[in-house]
């Protein structure tokens, strides 16, 4: 089954998926694949949510083995440090967070080294994609290797995937690939595991 988490944007779907995550591994069921963590600090800025909390950037986390990095910085930070590229697959389409064509490419070697595993059939699990949007969906980049383990549809190394998207791509994430993993299914931080 492919499960689809969805929302609005900074509703708490990543911190939820995290939580889902260390509850199945402890369960004994290894999860592969990338969260797509908020990097937040305290903040009394414009910028700031309503809790006082600011969002700078967006840390990859790969599983299985918790390996952080930066993944993106809002493109205001990412300017005014000089990091900003605007011939990157994100600045070329303008998306409000700066992603490395670097840090896109360590997650693919990621999902990449997935894929050979799972085709050796040497590991067994869920498989977590946080996040496809608009980079992947309508440009077809971003993370191509996740998309083409989605392709490949349920296994006895995968039976189930989930898979973080914005609510405005939820369902064409459903449409995509659920039939190649037997159904497809929406949830939302707000409902239950």
């Amino acid at each position: 089954m492919l499960y689809t988490l969805t929302g609005q944007v900074q509703i708490g779907k990543s911190r939820w998926l995290e939580r889902l995550v260390r509850d199945l591994q402890e369960k004994g069921t290894e999860c592969y694949g990338v969260i797509s963590a908020g990097i937040w600090v305290r903040s009394t800025s414009g910028k700031a949510n309503g809790l006082g909390f600011e969002k700078l950037g967006i840390e990859s986390i790969l599983l299985p083995s918790w390996q952080r990095f930066e993944f993106a910085q809002r493109q205001d930070l990412a300017k005014a440090g000089g990091s900003y590229n605007e011939n990157s697959q994100a600045g070329k389409i303008g998306l409000g967070w700066h992603i490395s064509d670097d840090a896109i490419a360590r997650v693919n070697e990621h999902f990449a080294w997935i894929s050979k595993a799972r085709a050796a059939r040497e590991l067994e699990g869920l498989l977590v994609v946080d996040e496809l949007g608009r980079l992947e969906l309508e440009r077809g980049g971003g993370l191509i290797e996740a998309m083409k383990l989605l392709e490949q549809g349920s296994d006895p190394c995968f039976e189930n995937a989930i898979v973080v998207a914005r609510d405005i791509f939820a369902h064409e994430v459903a449409q995509r690939y659920g039939d190649a993993w037997g159904g497809a299914q929406m949830m939302s931080p707000t409902h239950g595991k």
